[in-house]
């Protein structure tokens, strides 16, 4: 097997690790999970180093757990949070599990006879049942309230600027997810906790109870990652329309393979050692290259292809790839057509947009392009001298005389009609 922990190291996903991991994990073929709450139905890419280390722990041989936190999802984590979370309903936690899963199957092996193919469990399983009075009997008999209080999550609500300070349930989270921890232990064999740094409180808390109620030779073990950021310290995978997200219904994969593009070259080789799958090897050659030649922008394609094929496919990489051609590049009225319409709108959301009644199809494009309140031309004797010098196109083609007609059969999906002045200015008209 290879060295977990080592992989860890080399790709910057290791900030915590409790003494004696490493050479437990050396020893032994290890069943480790990591927990999230389904509190959206799509994971964003902040999520994506967990889930990249539990995709890294199962590649070096062994067993991971994905833990849907559905009875933690009740509750809400008062980690790195300034404000309680709302609570959701089992249905809505129920449909987010399910749209989680589909997502992590992509990167974790589920199928298959091998001894460490990867389970998803859910907490709702076995604390559904759990009294209240059973839940205080076994669980809180063991861990203080002064260990509780002492954990920094718990302190920076309390000293925070949190008007609402911090409630008995979100009190009670690192004693849920301490018992997850334990139950796991005794049920499925679990001996290694992975998580996000600011998890590490609840994560020692399982640990705590694991020796309490088990003695203290049982064995159990934590790794954090750190928590990503970007070079200049914001916050990793925020953009100014939100999270960047692994549904394609929420983040486009065209809009997806920008993130990844349109990074920071500091930012690039972090990255693409957190992730991805290349080796060192290849990494290494690929910043060297990238070295030579920073406007060619190697290790940022290289990094948005791999992540844009690991979350989507490699026909989203090519639709992706083609999209960004259309705006940027050379492209024909085929690719622009074969893009679908949420890519079409996103790959065009800030340039200018109009709407044409339906009705209008069938005028010249003089009159349907040059209307008033429109800035797509400045007038009509400007459009005849740009249509002349070829500079204006539809729906990527040239339009070579100024009074051709423009009817229904031009629409792209049905709707959409792209107008370019130049080589750069583009306008989006929405025919209704």
């Amino acid at each position: 097997m290879k060295n977990f922990v080592e992989e860890l190291k080399w790709r910057g996903m290791l900030a915590q690790i409790m003494p004696g991991t490493e050479e437990y994990l050396l020893k032994n073929q290890v069943s480790a999970y990591l927990g999230t709450d389904p509190t959206a139905d799509s994971l964003h890419i902040g999520h994506l180093c967990g889930i990249m280390m539990l995709r890294h722990l199962q590649r070096c041989g062994h067993k991971p757990y994905l833990l849907i936190g559905g009875a933690t999802g009740m509750i809400g984590d008062p980690s790195g949070k300034s404000q309680e979370r709302n609570l959701l309903d089992t249905g809505t936690l129920y449909h987010n599990q399910e749209a989680i899963k589909k997502q992590v199957g992509k990167f974790l092996d589920f199928e298959g006879n091998e001894p460490n193919k990867a389970e998803m469990v859910n907490n709702y399983d076995w604390m559904k049942d759990f009294s209240f009075l059973d839940f205080a009997r076994t669980v809180g008999k063991h861990i203080t309230v002064n260990y509780m209080m002492a954990k920094d999550s718990v302190q920076k609500r309390l000293n925070g600027d949190a008007r609402d300070g911090l409630s008995f349930t979100e009190f009670t989270y690192q004693l849920l997810q301490g018992y997850d921890f334990l139950y796991q232990y005794e049920h499925y064999g679990v001996r290694l906790q992975l998580g996000g740094n600011d998890q590490w409180g609840n994560m020692t808390t399982g640990t705590e109870l694991i020796r309490r109620t088990l003695g203290a030779e049982a064995e159990a073990f934590c790794i954090t990652c750190p928590l990503i950021t970007k070079a200049d310290g914001k916050k990793f995978g925020k953009t100014e329309s939100g999270n960047v997200w692994l549904d394609r219904n929420r983040t486009t994969p065209y809009a997806f393979y920008q993130f990844w593009l349109n990074v920071t070259d500091e930012d690039a080789e972090r990255y693409i050692k957190i992730f991805t799958d290349l080796d060192r090897e290849t990494i290494d050659a690929l910043v060297a290259e990238h070295s030579k030649d920073p406007g060619a922008r190697v290790l940022q394609r290289r990094l948005a292809e791999e992540v844009t094929i690991l979350v989507h496919s490699q026909e989203d990489l090519d639709m992706a790839i083609a999209a960004s051609n259309i705006l940027f590049g050379k492209a024909t009225k085929e690719e622009l057509a074969g893009l679908d319409e949420a890519t079409l709108t996103d790959v065009f959301k800030d340039v200018p947009h109009y709407e044409l009644p339906k009705a209008e199809l069938g005028g010249k494009a003089i009159d349907l392009l040059c209307q008033d309140g429109w800035d797509i031309f400045p007038s009509k004797g400007e459009m005849r001298k740009l249509v002349k010098g070829g500079g204006v196109s539809l729906n990527k083609e040239k339009i070579t005389a100024f009074d051709r007609p423009v009817t229904a059969e031009d629409l792209i999906d049905g709707k959409y009609l792209l107008v370019q002045r130049g080589k750069k200015n583009y306008y989006l008209i929405t025919v209704k």
